[in-house]
């Protein structure tokens, strides 16, 4: 039955009162229930989702009634992990306390039918997608075999546009082929003039120590091409706000990372993603960012271990979202503005979960004159006390690996859109590109 809690419930959030009503009132999964469910569990928990059940109609649904009021009483469902005091964010999928005490009752009543009369209409989605059908998928030629056991190095597979001319895509969307496999992932756009990774096989599955050339094995997880999308367990897809959009050149390879994990079972993975192309040319242009700390060094045993970043933006850009990584030992992150007087803003917090790495879309977007100062700090459990902990006796360093440690805060701005990334990141006076340090163009 506790099966449910291991799964995400995310959609867009419902008017506040939906599935809410007086304390008196018997609730019923039509009238109560089934909105709950539709704003906030059913992009996940629907046929061909990640979730283990679908949670549509009541049939589906009276059968996990008790774990549902045990998973939401508890927060394990849906997931969030934004400390409410800090920023607001868009794609918010918690539920009220009204609403965490709808289905409480409603368990407590023995979940009724109600008169399926009261239902809503029925949400309609895009037949295995939770964005509009897309207008181009493009997926990993070949599958990725995947051992039952060990560590595997990160996988690169090119996969070549063969896009005539340039394209802007406003949404996207990652469909890992073996989710129960995929730690994480990161989708790149190489442009046609760059020369990362070119010796590389196109449409071939390889690692860094396949090449043979050492330059290009050292230069296999660094690039300045901006990436396309971020993919961890939980992540929602891209979806910008009219007038922004990612920038794809004509001629460009979408690279893909693949950071595989192994749980006893052999499989097979063959990824792909979902565009949706802008309908018109974008005023501003999405590129991701990070914050960035290699040198963290977890003694043995730290049971709140602190690590921070900090670099100043070069040009004015728009702040659109926020996407904290860590590993297994993550145990809070926390996004910063640091004032010139001193001050501190706190722009998101997150209790950190490894299994549930979101993104979190700022609910109004946040306009950031250059020079402005963004900080990002992470704390880690290595003690005996962290369940996930692999080994508490290991003093832990940056690595690919989730036995090793990240550090990366991920976030998205908008600029002009004949500006490209090189380009951001010339300050004013300076004639070449100037990476701050801690936020890096990777």
């Amino acid at each position: 039955m506790m099966a449910l809690v291991s799964f995400v419930a995310a959609g867009q959030r419902p008017d506040i009162a939906s599935g809410e009503q007086s304390a008196s009132a018997k609730p019923t999964f039509y009238k109560d229930v089934l909105p709950i469910l539709q704003g906030h569990c059913q992009s996940c928990h629907r046929t061909g989702e990640v979730a283990p059940m679908p949670l549509v109609t009541y049939e589906q649904t009276q059968p996990w009634a008790r774990a549902m009021a045990h998973a939401v009483e508890m927060k394990m469902m849906p997931p969030w992990f934004a400390d409410p005091r800090y920023g607001h964010f868009a794609n918010d999928v918690s539920l009220t306390p009204q609403q965490v005490a709808t289905i409480s009752r409603w368990t407590a009543v023995d979940a009724p039918a109600g008169d399926s009369n009261d239902a809503p209409p029925p949400r309609k989605w895009a037949d295995g997608w939770n964005i509009p059908h897309p207008d181009l998928i493009l997926r990993m030629p070949k599958a990725v075999r995947i051992p039952a056991q060990g560590e595997v190095e990160y996988t690169y597979e090119i996969v070549p546009t063969h896009f005539a001319e340039d394209r802007w895509v406003q949404m996207s969307e990652f469909r890992p082929g073996s989710p129960a496999h995929v730690h994480h992932a990161v989708v790149y756009i190489r442009p046609p003039d760059s020369n990362w990774l070119r010796h590389a096989p196109a449409g071939e599955p390889f690692t860094a120590s396949m090449l043979t050339d050492p330059l290009e094995q050292r230069e296999a997880h660094e690039t300045t091409s901006d990436l396309l999308l971020v993919y961890a367990p939980g992540s929602s897809p891209d979806q910008w706000p009219e007038g922004m959009a990612k920038f794809v050149p004509a001629g460009s390879d979408l690279v893909f990372q693949m950071h595989y994990t192994t749980n006893g079972s052999q499989d097979e993975d063959q990824t792909g993603i979902g565009l949706v192309f802008a309908k018109t040319p974008p005023k501003q242009r999405v590129i991701t960012l990070q914050l960035n700390n290699h040198a963290l060094i977890i003694p043995p045993g730290a049971d709140d271990f602190r690590v921070e970043v900090q670099g100043t933006l070069p040009n004015d850009a728009t702040l659109l979202s926020l996407f904290p990584h860590m590993h297994l030992r993550g145990k809070r992150f926390e996004y910063e503005i640091v004032h010139d007087d001193g001050s501190v803003e706190v722009l998101l917090r997150v209790n950190y979960h490894f299994h549930w790495q979101l993104s979190y879309r700022l609910a109004e977007p946040r306009p950031l004159k250059a020079g402005t100062r963004l900080r990002a700090i992470a704390w880690y459990d290595n003690s005996k006390n962290n369940p996930h902990n692999p080994d508490p006796t290991k003093t832990v360093t940056w690595g690919d690996q989730t036995s090793d440690e990240m550090m990366v805060g991920f976030f998205d701005v908008a600029i002009p859109a004949g500006m490209d990334k090189g380009q951001f990141f010339v300050r004013h006076g300076q004639g070449k590109p100037d990476v701050p340090p801690g936020i890096e163009q990777k």
